[in-house]
């Protein structure tokens, strides 16, 4: 359905249109939202940063998200992280948390996160599967009482965007197919992101 992330950013950036002289804070889940991020705020001539929400995968299948840990410290977990071993799970909880801060350390060194408080919010994903990390990150975000906050997804399945729907003010998604396995079977091209491109990224100056 798209080429790469660049060209879902772009559908994005178009559905958002009514965003641009607002100059929204454009916040990227990363590694993948970066990219994308990157073009809609300099669409929408908005600034980029990161919201830091890391994913706690499934024992033994680590790409389906149980929960997800943000960088306030809040956990949410799904109902499938009752069936595992506590244990290993406050294991798992305290490792994405220090991979959290070691991802602000790095991606924002010379400058604090910026403040959402009274702005207009778009938090950007490539796509989501379970809306586990999308939904910690909304959840949380909320609570920096934004003056409206959007959710913008390159994909994801309906019953998962009706789960944003409670969570956001507006929540745009050009691709809701019903048959969803991957995020990554919608993208023609679906390379890794690095950190030095989020580094990078993050750098620019929007115009």
């Amino acid at each position: 359905m798209y080429r790469d992330r660049l060209d879902a950013a772009r559908r994005l950036a178009e559905a958002l249109g009514h965003l641009k002289g607002v100059k929204p804070l454009v916040l990227a889940i990363p590694r993948g939202g970066v990219p994308m991020g990157r073009v809609i705020a300099d669409a929408l001539e908005g600034e980029l940063d990161v919201v830091l929400v890391r994913k706690i995968g499934a024992p033994g299948n680590p790409e389906f998200a149980i929960g997800a840990v943000s960088e306030d410290g809040s956990v949410h977990l799904e109902e499938e992280a009752r069936r595992c071993r506590q244990e290993w799970l406050a294991r798992e909880i305290d490792r994405q948390r220090e991979l959290i801060e070691d991802r602000r350390r790095r991606y924002t060194p010379v400058r604090s996160p910026i403040d959402p408080a009274g702005r207009v919010v778009v938090v950007v994903d490539d796509g989501s599967a379970t809306g586990a990390t999308m939904a910690a990150a909304l959840a949380t975000l909320r609570q920096r009482d934004p003056a409206r906050l959007i959710a913008a997804i390159g994909v994801a399945p309906l019953d998962t965007l009706a789960r944003f729907e409670a969570l956001a003010d507006e929540v745009v998604c050009p691709e809701a197919p019903d048959r969803f396995s991957a995020v990554g079977q919608f993208f023609a091209d679906f390379g890794q992101v690095q950190d030095e491109e989020v580094v990078h990224l993050l750098g620019e100056n929007a115009p």
